[in-house]
């Protein structure tokens, strides 16, 4: 019953713009920092951005730091990712999840965060 739910994935063309969701059941995230990761086929998985719990410790990875924007909308229990001016390269299986721990990992990798979604798919191309 606990469970983060990712959606808003989709097929886009380059300089176009979405908006991911990360919606939690059965505890609130406004307690906890969040995590968006990306998988791309034959990559490893990579960290996007985070969000503390308390809107803190923001974090975007230099590919994308200028164009995503991470938020919170503690009435709606979910935490958001707008993406805009997506490039090829933002192609990928997103997942948002959160830490062991409620505050950001000082290290912002896949092997610090232990609640998981299952993930929502972006491709983008022309």
């Amino acid at each position: 019953q606990v469970q983060l739910v990712e959606s808003g994935g989709d097929n886009v063309q380059p300089g176009r713009s979405l908006t991911l969701s990360c919606a939690a059941s059965g505890f609130g995230l406004d307690g906890y920092c969040i995590g968006w990761f990306r998988q791309a086929p034959g990559k490893e998985r990579e960290g996007v951005s985070s969000i503390g719990e308390r809107d803190g410790s923001l974090y975007y990875a230099d590919s994308v730091k200028g164009r995503f924007t991470i938020y919170r909308d503690n009435a709606k229990n979910t935490v958001y990712l707008q993406m805009n001016s997506l490039k090829p390269e933002d192609t990928g299986l997103y997942y948002c999840a959160t830490p062991f721990l409620p505050s950001c990992p000082l290290v912002f990798g896949p092997d610090e965060y232990q609640q998981w979604g299952q993930g929502t798919r972006v491709t983008v191309s022309s």
